[in-house]
C-alpha cells in the first residue's frame, strides 16, 4: 500500500457558474430551435457494435488528480497499469473534466445528434449524471461482467433517485457536504445547521455558491427528507438565506476557495466538502461535522456514454476498481469517501502506520453513527431548474 501523496488532492466538487447549471439546458433549447433533433435517445438507439473482443482498448475521461500515481514517477498510475497488465486492455486515460457544465457542453452535440463521443467511460457528478440518464445518453451496464460492483458497492450509494438500482452509473468516489469550523477560534462546538446563524458568527460564515451543491444541507437543517423534497422546501431555504444575507451573517458565497478563508481565520464556519477538510487535518483546530439533522452524501460516478465502442472493456475496468484491494489503494491516494466499505479492512492491515490510520478516518469510511445521518438528495429536475436557478442566483449574486 503506498504512502499518502505529498501534495494533497484537489477537490473535484465544482463551482457552478453562469446560470448555475441552467446554461447547459438553455443551450439544449437553443439547439432544438435550430432544427437539431430531439435530445432524448431511446434505449434501442444507444448501443454501437461493441469492438471490445477485437480491440483491446478503451478511452476514459476523468477529472485531474483523481487517481493514484507513483511517488517517484507521477505519470505512472499503479492501479490502472495493473489492470492493463492483467487484462491486456490498454487505457487511454484523459484528464479533461474540470467542470460538469463545461464537459456537458463539450460532448452534448455528439450525444444529441446520435454520434459517438470517442469516449468509452466518463466520470461526472451525480446531479449531472441524472441529466444524462434522463436524456438517455448513457448505456445500461451488464452486471454479469461486474461481480465486484454487485458484491461490494456501499449500500448507501446503491439506489439514488436519479438512477434506481444504479443501472446506468457506478460511483467512482464519494463525499459528504457538511459543516467545517474553527473550534479554537469559535470557542464552542457546532452541531446543527442552524448554528451557522448564531450571533457570534456574524460576518464569518460562507455558503457554497452552486445551487446543486448547497441546497440539500440547508434543507436538512429544516428537517426535510432530502430524498423526497418539495418545491416549497426549496423556496423556504431561499427565504432563510435571503434573511441571513440581509443581516450580514453570510460573508460570501464560495466555490472551493472557502479552504483559504477557513485556514486564515476570516471564516469561522462554512458549508464544506469532506474531501477538502481532509487536506486541513494537520490543523487540529479545524473540524468537520455531519449535523445532527443529517448531511448530503454525493458521488462522482462512472458512466458509459451512448455509442461507446468498447463497452465490455469499460465494464471490466469499472469492476477492477471494485476489488477491495484496488479500492483501498485508490482511497489511500484520493482520500474521498470510499464506495467500497470492504476496502477498510485492507487499509487497516497495511504495514505502513500512516496508511493503516486511514481505515479509522470517518471522512473516508464513515462510522455507523455518521452513516445513519447521510442521505442522497433527490436532484433538481429539468422542469424545476430554470425557476430555482433564477431564485438562487439572485441571492448569490451571479
Amino acid at each position: 500500500m503506498p504512502l499518502l501523496p505529498k501534495t494533497p488532492p484537489l477537490s473535484r466538487r465544482t463551482l457552478l457558474r453562469g446560470l448555475g447549471g441552467s446554461a447547459a439546458l438553455g443551450a439544449l433549447g437553443a439547439l432544438a430551435g435550430c432544427g437539431v433533433p430531439a435530445a432524448y435517445v431511446a434505449p434501442g438507439d444507444r448501443a454501437a457494435t461493441d469492438r471490445s473482443a477485437t480491440e483491446r482498448r478503451l478511452t476514459w475521461a476523468n477529472w485531474p488528480l483523481y487517481i493514484d500515481t507513483d511517488d517517484k514517477r507521477p505519470n505512472r498510475r499503479p492501479t490502472l497499469e495493473a489492470f492493463e497488465k492483467e487484462t491486456g486492455i490498454s487505457v487511454d486515460y484523459i484528464e479533461e473534466i474540470n467542470d460538469n457544465d463545461e464537459f456537458f457542453g463539450k460532448i452534448s452535440p455528439s450525444l444529441m445528434n446520435h454520434q459517438p463521443t470517442d469516449r468509452d467511460l466518463i466520470v461526472i457528478s451525480d446531479w449531472m449524471c441524472g441529466r444524462f440518464v434522463r436524456l438517455g445518453w448513457v448505456q445500461e451496464m451488464d452486471r454479469s461482467r461486474q461481480p465486484n460492483v454487485t458484491k461490494y458497492l456501499d449500500p448507501l450509494l446503491r439506489s439514488p433517485a436519479f438512477d434506481p438500482g444504479r443501472k446506468f452509473t457506478v460511483p467512482w468516489q464519494s463525499g459528504i457536504t457538511g459543516i467545517a469550523y474553527n473550534r479554537r477560534r469559535l470557542g464552542r462546538e457546532i452541531r446543527h445547521v442552524s448554528d451557522l446563524w448564531a450571533a457570534d458568527l456574524k460576518g464569518h460564515v460562507t455558503l457554497l455558491s452552486g445551487m446543486d451543491e448547497a441546497f440539500a444541507l440547508l434543507m436538512q437543517g429544516n428537517g426535510v427528507d432530502i430524498t423526497d423534497w418539495e418545491t416549497d422546501d426549496f423556496h423556504l431555504i431561499c427565504d432563510q438565506v435571503e434573511k441571513q444575507v440581509a443581516k450580514g451573517q453570510i460573508r460570501r458565497f464560495t466555490g472551493n476557495d472557502y479552504i483559504k478563508d477557513l485556514s486564515s481565520g476570516d471564516v469561522l464556519a462554512c458549508q464544506a466538502y469532506s474531501g477538502d477538510v481532509i487536506q486541513l487535518q494537520a490543523d487540529p483546530d479545524i473540524e468537520f461535522v455531519v449535523p445532527e439533522e443529517g448531511a448530503e452524501l454525493w458521488a462522482e460516478s462512472l458512466m458509459i456514454p451512448d455509442l461507446a465502442r468498447h463497452k465490455a472493456n469499460a465494464e471490466r475496468l469499472i469492476d477492477h476498481y471494485y476489488r477491495p484491494e484496488v479500492a483501498a489503494e485508490l482511497a489511500g491516494w484520493v482520500n474521498y469517501v470510499c464506495p467500497v466499505p470492504a476496502a477498510q479492512d485492507v487499509l487497516a492491515s497495511s504495514d505502513d502506520a500512516e496508511t493503516a490510520a486511514l481505515a479509522e478516518d470517518p471522512l473516508i469510511f464513515p462510522d455507523a453513527a455518521m452513516r445513519e445521518r447521510l442521505a442522497i438528495a433527490r436532484d433538481i429536475s429539468a422542469g424545476e431548474r430554470a425557476e430555482f436557478a433564477k431564485r438562487w442566483n439572485g441571492i448569490v449574486g451571479v
